[in-house]
C-alpha cells in the first residue's frame, strides 16, 4: 500500500507590480524622509558605525560612537588614537576586540589606497577590512544616494514573511526586492523596510493590527 504524500502548502501567489507600488506608496506617505538609526557625521563615521553595528543594535553602537566620532571623525584620527584606545570605547559592544582590529585595519587602508576617502564602489568597499557586501549596500545607500537594498534579518523577515521578495538567503532577498520594488522608491526602500520589521513586523509577534501593507501581506498566519 502505497504511503500518503503530505500535502505542501501551496505557494502564495506573487505580488503584482501595482501591489508593490501600493505598499511603497503607504510607507512613503506615513514616512515621506525614513532616517537610518546608526548616528554618524560624515562617510567614514557612518562605514564605522555599519562594520561595528555587526551582530549588535543601533543603540548600542550609538552610546559607543557619539564620544569616539567627537575625537575621531576621519581615518588620520582613528589610526592616532590607536587600536588599544579605539577598544576602550568600543568595549560596550560585542565582539568589540576584533571590531576595534577592523576599525585601525580600514582606517590605513582608506588611507594607504583611496587617499582617506571612503570608496563610492561596491567591490572597493568589500574589499576594507570588516565590511562586506551589507555594509557597502548600506554605505553606498545612505552616503552616496545610490538605488541599494541592504538585508538585515528585518528585511530578511519582510521580504519572506510578507511573500514580497521571499529567498533562502539575504542575497536572493536583496536581488528580488531590486527586481520588484520601482526606482521611484529605491532610495528610502530599505529604511522603511528595516523600519517596518523592527517595529511592526516583529519576529515573534508582529502587529498585523498596525501594518499599513496587511492587506497586501500574503503571509498565512496574519491576524487581520
Amino acid at each position: 500500500m502505497a504511503k500518503p504524500v503530505a500535502k505542501r502548502s501551496p505557494k502564495p501567489k506573487p505580488w503584482t507590480s501595482a501591489e508593490v507600488h501600493e505598499a511603497f506608496s503607504r510607507f512613503r506617505k506615513a514616512n515621506p524622509e525614513p532616517k537610518g538609526e546608526l548616528e554618524h557625521l560624515n562617510p567614514y563615521t557612518l562605514l564605522v558605525a555599519v562594520v561595528l553595528s555587526a551582530q549588535a543594535t543601533d543603540a548600542g553602537v550609538n552610546r559607543a560612537t557619539r564620544p569616539l566620532f567627537a575625537v575621531a571623525d576621519t581615518p588620520e584620527k582613528m589610526l592616532a588614537l590607536g587600536e588599544d584606545t579605539v577598544r576602550d570605547y568600543i568595549k560596550t559592544i560585542g565582539l568589540y576586540r576584533n571590531k576595534a582590529k577592523n576599525v585601525i585595519a580600514l582606517s590605513q587602508k582608506l588611507i594607504t589606497e583611496f587617499g582617506g576617502e571612503v570608496p563610492r564602489t561596491r567591490a572597493e568597499i568589500e574589499s576594507l577590512p570588516g565590511a562586506g557586501r551589507k555594509t557597502a549596500n548600506v554605505v553606498l545607500n545612505m552616503a552616496f544616494g545610490e538605488h541599494t537594498m541592504a538585508v538585515d534579518t528585518h528585511v530578511f523577515r519582510v521580504g519572506n514573511r510578507t511573500g514580497m521578495a521571499p529567498g533562502n538567503n539575504v542575497l536572493e532577498v536583496e536581488l528580488g526586492m531590486e527586481k520588484v520594488i520601482p526606482s521611484e522608491f529605491m532610495l528610502h526602500a530599505h529604511h522603511w523596510l528595516i523600519l517596518h520589521g523592527r517595529y511592526i513586523c516583529l519576529a515573534r509577534k508582529p502587529r498585523c493590527d498596525v501594518c499599513v501593507i496587511n492587506d497586501l501581506c500574503r503571509w498565512p498566519e496574519k491576524t487581520v
